[in-house]
């Protein structure tokens, strides 16, 4: 096998646990949300447990890319393509960790009357999502118009955060007995904001491997 094709097989060995770590992280969103929509604290303690797998995930993926570099001692673009799978397994760790934040905002609401119908939170899940899958497909494919629209979806996410967070201090004034599950919420909300920006920042890595520059799709 030539030292090419060896590269090219051990970055692709990177580029399939980056996926696999991307759908981890996925489920661990879909479920956080599940266990906060129904007060489970069962689901939400199994998004909590679940993030060792993300966590070794990400550890393989280190070490994996850092031996890569030292042992084919890339240039130019190989090297930048290596970069930007640890940029990314980064962001993506962060995002696993973000769904653990409301795992646990969901065990502390507990049993109370739930007051998701007046936020946007599930809306700002599903679109993070769709960025996450389209920013992964993106690098996957070097594809610039994909990463583009992961920052067009980041607004969207944004516009959710700013109205749940006008909704429910609104009703924190009104109703102050609720302080508990609102100041919850409130961390929810800021929780899938960030993980938006993080989900862009992937987009922004995945642009610069492409054109070598730096893009900002969060201004």
């Amino acid at each position: 096998m030539g030292i090419r094709m060896n590269f090219e097989n051990n970055l692709g060995e990177l580029k399939r646990k980056i996926t696999e770590m991307g759908e981890l992280s996925i489920v661990a969103l879909e479920r956080s949300l599940k266990a906060l929509k129904t007060q489970d604290v069962e689901i939400a303690l199994k998004v909590i447990e679940g993030d060792t797998a993300i966590d070794s995930l990400e550890m393989e993926i280190n070490q994996f890319a850092i031996w890569l570099m030292a042992s084919e001692a890339p240039v130019s673009r190989d090297l930048r393509e290596i970069i930007g799978v640890l940029k990314i397994s980064s962001e993506i760790e962060r995002v696993a960790d973000f769904a653990v934040n409301i795992a646990k905002a969901t065990i502390k609401i507990r049993n109370t009357k739930s007051l998701l119908e007046i936020t946007h939170l599930e809306k700002m899940k599903e679109v993070s999502i769709e960025m996450l899958r389209k920013a992964l497909q993106s690098f996957l494919e070097e594809n610039i118009l994909l990463a583009k629209e992961v920052g067009d979806l980041d607004d969207i996410v944004d516009q959710y955060n700013s109205e749940t967070y006008k909704n429910l201090t609104t009703y924190l004034s009104e109703h102050p007995e609720e302080t508990d599950q609102v100041v919850q919420l409130l961390f929810v909300n800021r929780f899938l904001e960030r993980t938006a920006d993080h989900i862009t920042n992937i987009a922004e890595s995945t642009a610069y491997l492409i054109k070598g520059q730096m893009y900002d799709f969060n201004s």
